[in-house]
């Protein structure tokens, strides 16, 4: 009874409680923040540390303070900017080809780490695999073979046009690992995707470590890239297309002993004048200059190429190194310019060394392909050593060390 008792008495000043003035009521507590799918500010709740995606639609900064878990697809749209700060890392859950970061045309991504503080984009499972996630993908507006605008391969965003100038921001500092994710055989992100990117663009100082398709691939544009290190991918190293006009510096491309997984027709370079060789009568076509090259393969898994390009390509390469490491590592071809759509121009211009690899394989005839498409008449100057090719003391900076021995 004394329980009831005491009972009762709390329930009377509950009641008298309830029943005092307007200024003593408690407030309710506010509605939690809803996400739209858009980051429109600094303090929108969708810009979300721990669930980061969505719409950019204005300047926005990622900081290096936070650790950032993308979860989804980020999309730079058009007169957005995102700045990502030096040292930032962002990590991609495992989701395969719904996570990805997108620089659309008239957005710019402002990346610039430096080498004691690089930014790096990585994968968050607890034992990251080649595919885990999508990629860096940036659209410009500078001019593609043929003229006019184009689709990206993997998402129905336009690239393309006439502002060869065209800045769509800075990538310095960059590291970007385990991307490549598939969404069907003829269709798959790359590490980082260059759609029409203009030489505004500043590209400098980046890596693409273990993904599961290109490394680096060009679509058109006319950006420049310096001091590039590609390794690991499962298909090619680097890769250009449909009138890429651009020019690298200090590339260097690596197959690693340990890394096994087979695709199709893996290149060191695969180079290509024109969109899958369907054009080759475009005005535009790929005319490319790198100098300083290393190409290596160390792995057990055979090159197609270790230099392929075709299909109305030119190009220029100076100081150049391929390579086979250790006994088991091979190449189908040392340099191949042809191809049964279309053969590499006969501008075409390669100084190279070869170590380890027969420097006389190199193929511009008609009769290796079985058409009668007229033999490739570039100058092709390949001589047996081991001097040249890339700086590989500048990559540093990504915490990479397994360069090889190339001897």
């Amino acid at each position: 009874m004394k329980r009831l008792f005491l009972s009762s008495l709390a329930m009377v000043a509950i009641l008298a409680t309830s029943c005092s003035s307007d200024d003593d009521a408690p407030t309710s507590k506010p509605d939690e923040p809803v996400k739209d799918g858009v980051i429109a500010s600094q303090d929108d709740p969708d810009l979300d540390v721990a669930a980061l995606k969505g719409d950019i639609t204005s300047n926005i900064t990622l900081v290096a303070s936070k650790e950032w878990t993308l979860t989804g697809a980020l999309a730079v749209k058009d007169g957005a900017t995102l700045t990502i700060e030096a040292g930032t890392t962002i990590k991609a859950t495992a989701g395969g080809t719904n996570v990805y970061i997108v620089v659309e045309q008239g957005g710019k991504i402002m990346a610039d780490g430096t080498a004691t503080a690089p930014i790096k984009i990585t994968s968050a499972a607890g034992n990251p695999r080649a595919g885990d996630w999508g990629g860096l993908l940036i659209n410009g507006k500078a001019p593609i073979s043929g003229g006019g605008t184009s689709t990206t391969e993997v998402l129905p965003l336009q690239y393309g046009g006439t502002e060869a100038t065209d800045n769509s921001g800075v990538l310095n500092y960059v590291v970007v690992e385990y991307t490549g994710a598939r969404i069907n055989g003829e269709k798959e992100f790359n590490g980082i995707t260059l759609y029409g990117v203009g030489s505004g663009t500043k590209i400098s100082n980046i890596a693409a470590l273990y993904g599961d398709d290109d490394a680096i691939e060009f679509f058109g544009g006319t950006v420049d890239v310096t001091n590039a290190l590609m390794v690991d991918a499962r298909d090619d190293l680097f890769d250009w297309t449909q009138g890429w006009t651009g020019k690298g510096s200090n590339w260097y491309g690596l197959r690693t002993a340990d890394f096994t997984a087979i695709s199709e027709d893996p290149r060191g370079i695969e180079g290509d004048g024109n969109l899958d060789g369907n054009s080759p009568a475009d005005t535009g076509q790929s005319n490319v200059t790198i100098d300083k090259l290393t190409l290596v393969n160390a792995g057990t898994i055979q090159f197609a190429d270790m230099i392929k390009i075709r299909r109305g390509s030119n190009a220029t390469i100076t100081n150049a190194l391929v390579a086979l490491v250790g006994g088991d590592a091979t190449a189908s071809d040392f340099v191949d310019l042809t191809d049964k759509r279309g053969y590499a121009s006969n501008d075409i211009s390669i100084t190279v060394t070869g170590a380890n690899i027969d420097i006389t394989d190199i193929k511009q005839d008609a009769t290796e392909e079985g058409t009668d498409i007229p033999a490739n008449t570039g100058t092709v100057t390949a001589t047996a050593g081991t001097t040249g090719g890339a700086d590989s003391s500048v990559f540093t900076w990504t915490g990479f060390s397994g360069f090889p021995t190339i001897e």
